[in-house]
């Protein structure tokens, strides 16, 4: 039996040299900043630890639209796991929803992203699943 170390949400894994996959952020005032990051790390993680203004109100868990990005490529965009339905519940209450909308808690990098550019939009909404939780009896 093996046992791997736990991987807790906000740790970055540092990414090997000559394994560095390079990402963009467009921040909300159209300034880009760029990372490499290791493979794994989510864009909700890489924005956090690098001080962007992406807040991720749920702590990373697919209950909040407050991670939600815009993939500036739609090349970029078709190389990601097609959002499942949380993701796309949570989506429907983003603010600026567009084709290419993503929850950066939700985007794992791969090297088939590097180069990705992602661009913060202009607000968010702080709307929670649990916002929603009355009975059909209500």
């Amino acid at each position: 039996m093996s046992v791997s170390a736990p991987v807790f949400h906000g740790q970055l894994t540092p990414p090997k040299p000559g394994e560095e996959i390079n990402i963009s952020f467009i921040d909300k005032e159209g300034i880009e900043h760029q990372f490499a990051v290791g493979k794994g790390d989510n864009l909700l993680d890489i924005a956090q630890e690098n001080d962007l203004e992406m807040e991720g109100a749920c702590g990373g868990s697919c209950a909040c639209s407050t991670c939600h990005v815009i993939v500036e490529d739609q090349v970029h965009y078709d190389k990601m796991p097609e959002p499942d339905d949380d993701e796309n519940d949570m989506l429907d209450l983003a603010f600026g929803l567009t084709e290419t909308s993503r929850l950066g808690c939700q985007v794992k990098v791969t090297p088939e992203l590097d180069g990705m550019k992602v661009r913060l939009p202009a607000m968010t909404r702080n709307l929670q699943a649990s916002d929603f939780g009355g009975s059909k009896n209500d």
